[in-house]
């Protein structure tokens, strides 16, 4: 590492484990905020050279007044919290995590598919209340999972760690829709690309696995809603707007669908009078997708190392914007 780089500041506005806050003050001159209270992220980078950090939104106006900035570094895939056209026109790269998250993602993602369709959640709650009194019934019955269809909306990195799992673990058919064909995926799991409309009418898991952006915002709505099977249950692991969530709510009510499981949600964290808490159909989650010690310990190095080589200048994957090279 070059010295003209150890002289960089960077604003650390999420917390890090120590081990990698020690590795960053190796390399640069280390401020810490809390990334929560706004002014002081302003004013922390009104001089920096970078920053580190996630679960905040950064606009435009935060970055105003600030001629050195030169690379942002956010723990996570997604990128909806930063305007990518503003940073790309201010000359600032965007790195974020891409590839460090996807099994623990994954992991996640079935784990909502099972408990869902076996009602874990609920059950677990009904045996804790002293309702387990007899033998259970049709009552208490879920689904199989085993043997079904699943549906994936958006085929990326995790969509196919998804069909992986559904595939080869559970003999599941994999119905895909996506932009481009993922021919891995074809050929390693059987998964066959269809339009959204096709996966809607067929799939028993509708999942959802694309980033947030403005065509994918509410993508699943009451139409889409409707077009489902009755007994098809919807999964949600990718960001909690890209679906209507009062259409879900009004579905869900009306008997549409048969249950959904959510990791995501149009507000987080999620509203303590919202129905979504009150519905047994529905598994909610804490937005925990990647959150295990180990993966949320390796996003942060990789986060960190992400920066440190973007102000370096050597830094070649996990760019967001890469027309900012060009700049």
């Amino acid at each position: 590492m070059t010295e003209s780089v150890k002289q960089k500041k960077i604003v650390v506005y999420k917390s890090v484990p120590d081990d990698v806050l020690a590795w960053l003050k190796e390399h640069a001159d280390v401020v810490e905020v809390d990334g929560r209270q706004r002014d002081q992220l302003v004013a922390a980078l009104k001089d920096a050279d970078g920053a580190i950090g996630a679960s905040v939104h950064i606009t435009p106006d935060m970055l105003d007044g600030n001629t050195r900035l030169k690379a942002l570094s956010t723990i996570s895939v997604g990128y909806d919290n930063f305007d990518v056209p503003d940073l790309t026109r201010r000359g600032i790269l965007l790195a974020h995590t891409p590839d460090v998250l996807t099994e623990s993602t994954a992991d996640t993602v079935f784990s909502l598919i099972l408990a869902t369709a076996r009602r874990i959640v609920e059950l677990a709650d009904w045996v804790k209340a002293g309702h387990w009194k007899h033998s259970v019934g049709p009552d208490e019955y879920g689904v199989d999972v085993q043997g079904k269809t699943l549906g994936i909306i958006g085929m990326g990195r995790i969509g196919g760690a998804v069909a992986r799992r559904a595939a080869l673990g559970f003999n599941m058919r994999v119905l895909y829709a996506n932009r481009s064909a993922n021919e891995r995926a074809e050929k390693a799991y059987n998964a066959q690309r269809v339009s959204q409309s096709e996966l809607l009418a067929q799939a028993d898991f509708v999942c959802l696995q694309v980033p947030l952006t403005p065509d994918t915002r509410r993508m699943i709505g009451a139409a889409e809603l409707r077009a489902m099977k009755q007994n098809a249950i919807l999964i949600n692991a990718s960001r909690g707007a890209t679906v209507d969530e009062a259409a879900l709510i009004e579905a869900l009510r009306a008997g549409t669908i048969r249950g959904a499981g959510l990791d995501v949600f149009e507000t987080e964290p999620l509203p303590a009078d919202s129905p979504l808490l009150k519905m047994p159909n529905v598994v909610a989650l804490p937005h925990i997708g990647s959150a295990t010690h180990e993966t949320r310990h390796a996003m942060a190095q990789n986060a960190a190392e992400n920066l440190i080589a973007a102000l370096d200048g050597t830094l070649a994957n996990n760019i967001v914007n890469r027309d900012v090279l060009g700049s």
